[in-house]
């Protein structure tokens, strides 16, 4: 089976890797970093905010069963892309928005997905999501991978170890 990747910053990588996970024909997806001049960067280093990297999730999918083009009109429903270097909260580069491309083919796509996004007016300010080339993607540590389904499975526990 031949597969793609596309790599996306959409603020904090936790629920951004949570809903890619759920479109049919995503395979896999890691929590990481990507985009910054440190080498194999810590969480600790990317709040710090030095490190110029951003959150981002690396999908891996099947291109027979989802199209680059749905993921990405996914990604722009799953945050505010109008927002420079933030997303609710969460403040500082690391929350950037970003689609970092693979290919020149993913980069015309994603350019075309960012017009078609501005002229639907969701918002009334124009996407400030950036869309460069994908350097090297770090994954992130494990603690980060999958958080809320780790997150749900500790509260059930819990739930279940304090129910009468």
């Amino acid at each position: 089976m031949a597969t793609e990747k596309a790599t996306l910053a959409a603020g904090c990588f936790w629920g951004v890797q949570h809903l890619l996970d759920e479109i049919p024909g995503v395979i896999s997806t890691k929590c990481g970093y990507i985009g910054g001049q440190t080498n194999d960067p810590t969480y600790k280093q990317i709040c710090e905010g030095d490190t110029n990297h951003a959150e981002a999730v690396e999908v891996t999918f099947d291109p027979d069963k989802v199209s680059y083009e749905t993921i990405l009109s996914y990604f722009w429903r799953l945050h505010d892309p109008t927002q420079l270097n933030r997303q609710g909260p969460d403040h500082g580069t690391q929350y950037r928005s970003a689609i970092f491309y693979h290919s020149p083919e993913q980069k015309e796509k994603a350019e075309k997905s960012k017009a078609e996004f501005d002229k639907s007016l969701v918002f009334t300010r124009p996407a400030v999501t950036q869309i460069v080339p994908a350097p090297t993607f770090y994954k992130a540590e494990e603690y980060h991978q999958d958080i809320l389904i780790k997150t749900v499975a500790l509260s059930a526990i819990f739930t279940v170890l304090v129910s009468p």
